[in-house]
């Protein structure tokens, strides 16, 4: 398993919008091939921030896969304008487990 990590940059006083926009939005990505699950979260410090974790089964599933789909196209013109600076996204893999 993968997890993506991307931290996402609201223009202020678009995050309402951004939140209806990525409420279709991922219906889009959680129906692509390889992906697991997805949350998003919103920064207590600063309400503009939020960070996307998406979990797929391998690497490719998200950077070939879903970014060389149409379905990324469509993901792009709902979500992709609301961001500034547009975000880093970066892959993790698990090295340690937890007990619980």
């Amino acid at each position: 398993m993968i997890l993506e990590v991307a931290i996402l940059n609201i223009i202020p006083g678009l995050e309402d919008a951004f939140l209806k926009a990525f409420s279709i939005a991922q219906g889009i990505i959680s129906k692509m091939a390889g992906y697991i699950s997805h949350q998003l979260k919103r920064c207590i410090e600063g309400t503009s921030r939020f960070i996307l974790l998406v979990e797929w089964e391998k690497l490719t599933d998200h950077t070939e896969g879903f970014r060389g789909s149409k379905e990324y196209q469509e993901w792009k013109k709902l979500l992709h304008h609301f961001y500034n600076p547009f975000p880093t996204v970066e892959h993790y893999e698990q090295v340690a487990y937890t007990n619980d």
